[in-house]
């Protein structure tokens, strides 16, 4: 009887995860599909849920239409500058947050929690008149010096975790052998941390990839507009190109799956040693 039980509630658990499978990848099959149809077959009726003919029109009309070369390498050249400061820069605030003790402290890290749960277009009215009045409206530099202040509060409070769980032992031998405090930082505890660090990077880097608000905000010329903003453009007042944004979507969406593939040894490894403590 027990067996029975154990066997009808395993199978009741392996349905449901493979019903909730299904609805998690459809989109994303819907997407890849659709990019592979021609024009006039994606509305047609009934719906083919697997084209009888494969062409690569939408990708060919992508470049032909668009800019989206110049998208792509805006996207990845401003992400990788941003995640990468903001990494660095993470890593000595968490680095003083984790080690010295001092009468703000306690206010720094509520503050760097509240701007969490703040939504991001409340702040966009400031934000552009601020970059406004400092010249950086439409301009990639600006767009990045953004993005690394967005990404530096949770990136630090992260961080911050993978710090409090390094003993406080291994600086201190580093400096008992001659090391200077920043020496043992880059020499004894980033080598240590590297699971973190890269866990860092990638979600900063995913973040800055995906944004939208602040680029469609920032961003009026082609030359300077990234990836969400070129997919955001495929949508006007009475038509949406599903074709094009549909292959954009697919275009985009590799990158972040490629550096996830590579990288989830690191990310697992960064996210559980960040957990224990701290």
């Amino acid at each position: 009887m027990i067996d029975r039980v154990s066997s009808l509630s395993k199978t009741t658990r392996m349905v449901f995860l493979g019903l909730w499978l299904v609805i998690t990848i459809f989109p994303l099959y819907w997407i890849v599909v659709t990019s592979f149809k021609a024009p006039g077959a994606i509305f047609s009726f009934p719906l083919a849920y697997w084209p009888t003919e494969f062409t690569l029109e939408n990708y060919i009309g992508l470049f032909e239409k668009s800019e989206f070369g110049t998208y792509i390498v805006n996207s990845f050249v401003i992400a990788t500058v941003a995640a990468g400061l903001a990494t660095i820069i993470s890593l000595l605030s968490a680095y003083v947050l984790a080690r010295f003790e001092f009468r703000s402290k306690g206010v720094l890290l509520m503050a760097f929690l509240v701007t969490q749960m703040i939504p991001a277009f409340i702040a966009l009215g400031p934000l552009y008149l601020l970059m406004t009045d400092l010249g950086l409206v439409d301009n990639k530099l600006g767009l990045t010096l953004v993005y690394i202040a967005v990404c530096i509060p949770f990136c630090t409070i992260m961080l911050r975790g993978f710090f409090a769980n390094v003993p406080d032992e291994l600086e201190e031998a580093a400096m008992i052998d001659g090391c200077s405090r920043v020496g043992a930082l880059f020499r004894v505890l980033v080598p240590v941390m590297k699971p973190g660090i890269a866990a860092a990077f990638i979600f900063n880097f995913v973040n800055c990839w995906n944004e939208l608000f602040l680029s469609v905000t920032l961003m009026n010329r082609d030359s300077n507009k990234t990836i969400p903003t070129a997919l955001n453009g495929f949508i006007s007042s009475y038509n949406i190109d599903w074709g094009s944004m549909s292959a954009a979507a697919v275009l985009t969406i590799v990158p972040t799956m490629v550096l996830f593939a590579f990288a989830s040894r690191y990310i697992v490894e960064g996210l559980t040693a960040g957990a224990v403590k701290g």
